[in-house]
């Protein structure tokens, strides 16, 4: 498979060694033409089993023992996962030989140095798993649209020198193959995604960013005596630019400078590199709305459902509904209070992540939805995924969770978006017992309360009998009759404990219970008098 092919698989193995071989990964055993896409990045846990995407290639953290790494690969295949990446060195042994063979389960080795999250990273933005959607693979350039490590490799291909593609910041979006060719230097950049201060500081100090800045021209740098330890290939670089805006830059490794035609090749990419990287900005707002509409279209269990779960990629995987809402509600025009609901919304999308890679998040009014796809137990994982979240956020930005029971159909994932909704307007009144994080189950009576004190409210109930009497006395008189009983139903008819909470004697608090019981007329020894006061106390809004 070519590096530089347009028109080769967005997520097959072939092109994730493509895009990553040499520097980051080696194929150690396995087929890197295996037909099929990857469906997916997982991290192995090894106490707890987790859904896998289809074709998945997990990423084996902390695997060193042969043994444990066969066994692995023998659940993988059963699983149709499509590679297994194991730290180098890999000790292939004739059992994970074995294992690898008769699995299919291609095994690959991560370099020293990279980091497993550097590498969940780049796979992910190789495989391009946030095209949600798409109907077609849009190109510009004869390159898929957005695609920055394809366009990198057809700027290698065209001035025959392994390149990087870096932000305004130095960070490197994306880079081609070949990279062996370069130097120390470059390894260290593409291993930490980011150019090294050192050498940052080193070009300013020269004037190439200078240069850079102030011309559309090709830049070429060639190291000096004193730096040629890792840095002695010289590089040519070209600004990237969308008008006046500078995006980036694309940095070449080469033994010598380009001749006139591939100096004007180089300043001709330069300007397709700036039509991705506005598509890839464009593309993130594009992408946002798009997830937000394809999730409320499933979430609302409608016509549509099934196609939207299709395009999420959670077509007839059982999901757990999470709702995650800040303690203000409602619209706001706030911008404050948008950009915070909007970063929640990313935190708990990059939170669930870690969890299982096909999760959707969007937010939709002022609650953000997460679809979270599950094995088992997926209350309670939901549980625990809700509640380490928001003791990573803190309590800069009060929030609550609401936890919907699994969803295994569209009814079912309708009606767990209704309990996960639930639960969070007993959470957000404050009506859960400090909770953050609820099932409607766990919260049931104070959600019928709730829903009962709305249903009151919007038909204009008022209160009646004892209770009416009691507020009118007090409203005339300036007494505390209303929160002398209240205080004593919340008691359940201790009197010590109920003239505590309202800062009384007991003497005092007795008078003012004869005394409501002859304005009022209640007769508090009557179990439907004392229910009655009770729910009108709760549900009907008092002056």
């Amino acid at each position: 498979m070519s590096a530089h092919d347009s028109l080769r698989p967005r997520a097959s193995l072939g092109r994730v060694l493509d895009d990553l071989g040499n520097t980051l990964l080696e194929l150690v055993h396995g087929d890197a033409n295996r037909p099929g896409d990857i469906g997916g990045i997982a991290i192995h846990d090894p106490i707890e089993e987790s859904v896998l995407p289809s074709h998945a290639l997990v990423l084996g953290v902390g695997l060193s023992e042969p043994s444990a790494s066969a066994e692995l690969l023998r659940s993988l295949g059963r699983r149709g996962a499509a590679g297994l990446v194991l730290r180098t060195p890999v000790a292939m042994s004739d059992e994970l030989a074995a294992a690898a063979e008769s699995s299919g389960v291609a095994v690959l080795a991560l370099a020293r140095g990279a980091s497993w999250a550097q590498l969940a990273a780049m796979l992910r933005s190789s495989l391009a798993e946030g095209d949600v959607g798409a109907a077609g693979a849009e190109t510009l350039g004869g390159v898929p649209s957005g695609d920055l490590f394809a366009v990198a490799n057809a700027v290698a291909a065209l001035i025959d020198a392994p390149v990087t593609i870096e932000d305004r910041s130095s960070r490197v979006l994306a880079f081609s193959g070949r990279q062996d060719e370069a130097d120390p230097s470059r390894v260290e950049t593409i291993l930490g995604r980011q150019v090294p201060e050192r050498y940052t500081r080193l070009m300013t100090e020269r004037g190439v960013f200078r240069d850079l800045y102030s011309s559309d021209q090709p830049v070429f740098i060639a190291p000096t005596a004193a730096e040629q330890e890792d840095f002695f290939v010289p590089r040519v670089a070209v600004a990237v630019r969308a008008g006046d805006e500078f995006l980036g830059s694309i940095w070449a490794a080469v033994r010598e400078p380009l001749g006139a035609d591939r100096t004007e090749a180089f300043g001709d990419a330069a300007k397709l590199v700036a039509l991705h990287m506005l598509r890839v900005r464009a593309g993130a707002d594009v992408e946002r709305r798009l997830r937000t509409d394809l999730l409320a279209t499933a979430l609302e269990g409608g016509a549509g459902a099934r196609e939207a779960l299709s395009r999420l990629g959670l077509a007839e995987l059982p999901v757990v509904v999470l709702a995650l809402a800040t303690v203000q509600s409602g619209y706001s025009t706030d911008a404050t209070v948008v950009a915070e609901r909007q970063r929640l919304t990313d935190g708990l999308a990059m939170h669930l992540s870690a969890v299982h890679p096909r999760c959707a998040v969007a937010l939709i009014g002022d609650v953000a939805y997460g679809l979270v796809p599950v094995a088992r137990d997926g209350e309670q994982l939901g549980i625990r995924v809700a509640t380490d979240f928001l003791d990573r956020v803190g309590d800069r930005i009060p929030a609550v969770i609401g936890i919907g029971p699994v969803a295994s159909d569209i009814a079912g994932l309708a009606d767990a978006r209704a309990s996960a909704d639930r639960a969070v307007q007993v959470l957000r009144a404050g009506n859960a017992g400090g909770r953050r994080v609820a099932r409607l189950a766990d919260v049931y009576v104070e959600a019928l309360v709730l829903e009962l004190r709305d249903l009151v409210a919007a038909r204009g109930g008022q209160i009646t009998g004892p209770v009416a009497r009691l507020v009118a006395y007090d409203d005339q008189h300036n007494t505390n009759l209303v929160e002398t009983l209240r205080a004593w139903l919340d008691a359940f008819g201790d009197v010590i404990a109920a003239s505590a909470a309202v800062y009384v004697h007991p003497n005092t608090f007795r008078y003012r219970l004869r005394r409501l019981t002859e304005i009022s007329g209640i007769d508090l020894a009557d179990p439907e008098a004392r229910f009655a006061a009770m729910l009108q106390l709760r549900v009907v809004p008092l002056r």
